[in-house]
C-alpha cells in the first residue's frame, strides 16, 4: 500500500441486540478508558441504483458523526481490508458471538 492510500478497516460491534458492520479509515484506542474510537466512516456511493436497506439505515444513523466511541467489550472484530464492502446490520440472535456480560450496580454504585 502506498503512503498516500488510506487504510480501510472493517469493524463489527454489538449495538442493541444487533451486530453493526461498518467501514472506516481510522480506528484506535480512545483516551476515554475502555472505548475504541472510529472516525472517517465509508459508505457506498449514494448514486448507486440498488441500495441495501441496512446500509442506508447505517448511513442515516452515522450521518454527521465525526467520531464514535464504541465500548471495548462491544467490539466483535476489527479487520484491515483492501477495499470497503457493504455496511450492514445483522441480528445477533442465533449468532455464535455473544457480547461480553456486563453487570450494572443496582443502587447506582452508591454504598
Amino acid at each position: 500500500m502506498s503512503e498516500d492510500q488510506k487504510h480501510i478497516y472493517k469493524v463489527l460491534f454489538h449495538n442493541q441486540g444487533q451486530i453493526f458492520e461498518v467501514y472506516c479509515h481510522s480506528v484506535y484506542q480512545s483516551d476515554l478508558y475502555g472505548f475504541v474510537e472510529i472516525e472517517d466512516y465509508i459508505f457506498g456511493k449514494a448514486s448507486q441504483m440498488v441500495i441495501d436497506p441496512s446500509e442506508e439505515k447505517l448511513r442515516n444513523e452515522f450521518h454527521g458523526v465525526e467520531r464514535s466511541f464504541i465500548p471495548m467489550h462491544a467490539i466483535v472484530r476489527i479487520d484491515e481490508v483492501e477495499k470497503e464492502g457493504v455496511a450492514k446490520i445483522t441480528n445477533s440472535i442465533g449468532e455464535k458471538v455473544t457480547p461480553f456480560p456486563v453487570q450494572f450496580p443496582r443502587n447506582g454504585g452508591k454504598k
